[in-house]
């Protein structure tokens, strides 16, 4: 018998300590719900699990991004549904207009509200706005990040829904003919306010000229105009082929105004012509009569073909509005502002089958973003949650090892007491 080392103690010593860390490391397991708590529980298994939660909460994040983008476009779209409840008015008052049975004062007063009406249009396109963002005025460009990770977007852009770019302002037509007296009037067009004369000064081609003799643009063809300062004169030219549909863009500070031509036949070649009122004939550039009018309105060539027809008869000092949609002509001229507007519908139309299709797409993509998030959630808790039941299970087994090491080695201390009777 020894008593220096007991042997049996040291055992019991051993083996309660093992219990109870184990008994230990079950409660904090219990305790968390995880069967993860620290790098040593686990170490390949936190590795994945972290980047697991690192995807699971991207896709959470791109979920709420695309429920935002969807906001977004419901912004617009609802803006735009009031554009086309405008846009059916102003239809309605277009086909009202082309009745004869209205008198000038009749098409005045609805004019007056179609005038009012586009600018609406332009107001709710300047002004519908999203955290801050223009949406309608043809800035915005971006993209929504539907993914949880990079290069994972949609791109989304808005077209300009303001009355100039739908073509129901800015973009009307020749309503009256004029002499070398004659200017156009700014009111209606989006180049710039005030009153413009078309000429040319025989060193720049065609030019622009303000009400103040400035000229606030130039062209070589007479079709294309740039904005430049410089002077001009006060001789009127038409600045484009007299063909029907023939159209002029006059351009300022990046934004176009076009100027549709209406005619009734084949009509003029390009070029500067000079309609003479008192002897009722047309004259290009070179002095030669190229047709005749008897009154003031229809051009007649010497086959008594009608070459150009204006809406209304030539007067002096006349002033021309440059509107997209006019009614205060005849039927035949308000007749052609119908399919104005509905071009107009149309474009609205197809900007928001657009929007409401990329809404449908976030909404497809919430729900994939949803389920994917959930998938891997289930995987992450496989990795890092712990089976309560078996976890219980060795958390018993521990305490009730640990209970019989404690008390075998108390027995084993009492082991020595032996050598003491030897000594008696």
């Amino acid at each position: 018998m020894i008593i220096n080392h007991n042997l049996n103690a040291l055992n019991a010593h051993r083996q309660l300590g093992m219990n109870t860390v184990a008994a230990g490391k079950s409660m904090e397991k219990l305790s968390s719900g995880l069967r993860i708590n620290r790098a040593g529980d686990d170490a390949a298994g936190l590795a994945i699990s972290e980047k697991m939660r690192g995807q699971i909460r991207g896709l959470e994040q791109a979920s709420r991004n695309a429920q935002d983008g969807i906001s977004m476009i419901q912004t617009a779209e609802g803006a735009l549904n009031e554009t086309h409840s405008i846009l059916q008015r102003m239809r309605e008052l277009a086909v009202q207009a082309a009745n004869d049975t209205n008198v000038a004062v009749d098409r005045d007063a609805i004019q007056n509200e179609i005038d009012q009406l586009a600018k609406e249009i332009t107001r709710i396109s300047d002004t519908t706005e999203f955290n801050k963002q223009k949406l309608l005025n043809g800035t915005f460009q971006g993209s929504f990040q539907i993914g949880a990770n990079e290069g994972q977007q949609i791109s989304v852009s808005i077209n300009n829904m303001g009355s100039y770019a739908l073509g129901v302002a800015g973009n009307g037509t020749y309503q009256e003919t004029i002499d070398t007296a004659g200017t156009i009037a700014g009111s209606k067009q989006d180049i710039a306010d005030g009153k413009y004369t078309v000429g040319t000064d025989g060193k720049n081609g065609y030019t622009l000229v303000n009400s103040k003799g400035d000229v606030v643009a130039t062209s070589i063809d007479g079709q294309n105009f740039d904005s430049i300062i410089g002077e001009g004169d006060d001789t009127y030219a038409f600045g484009a082929t007299l063909k029907v549909g023939s159209t002029v863009t006059i351009s300022n500070n990046g934004v176009k105004a076009e100027v549709t031509i209406y005619g009734t036949n084949t009509g003029l070649n390009a070029g500067i012509y000079t309609y003479d009122q008192s002897n009722k004939v047309l004259k290009d550039e070179n002095g030669n009569i190229v047709g005749t009018s008897s009154d003031d309105q229809n051009i007649i060539d010497a086959s008594g073909n009608t070459i150009y027809s204006f809406a209304a008869a030539v007067t002096a000092n006349k002033t021309i509005d440059v509107g997209g949609v006019d009614v205060t002509t005849n039927a035949k001229t308000t007749t052609a502002m119908i399919t104005t507007i509905n071009n107009a519908i149309e474009k609205v139309s197809s900007q928001r089958a657009t929007l409401g299709a990329i809404q449908n797409r976030l909404e497809h993509t919430i729900n994939n973003l949803n389920t994917s998030a959930e998938n891997l959630q289930s995987s992450e808790s496989r990795i890092r949650d712990v089976d309560m039941a078996k976890e219980m299970m060795n958390f018993s087994k521990n305490n009730i090892l640990a209970q019989a090491a404690q008390a075998m080695l108390a027995q084993a201390n009492q082991q020595p007491q032996g050598v003491l009777q030897l000594l008696r």
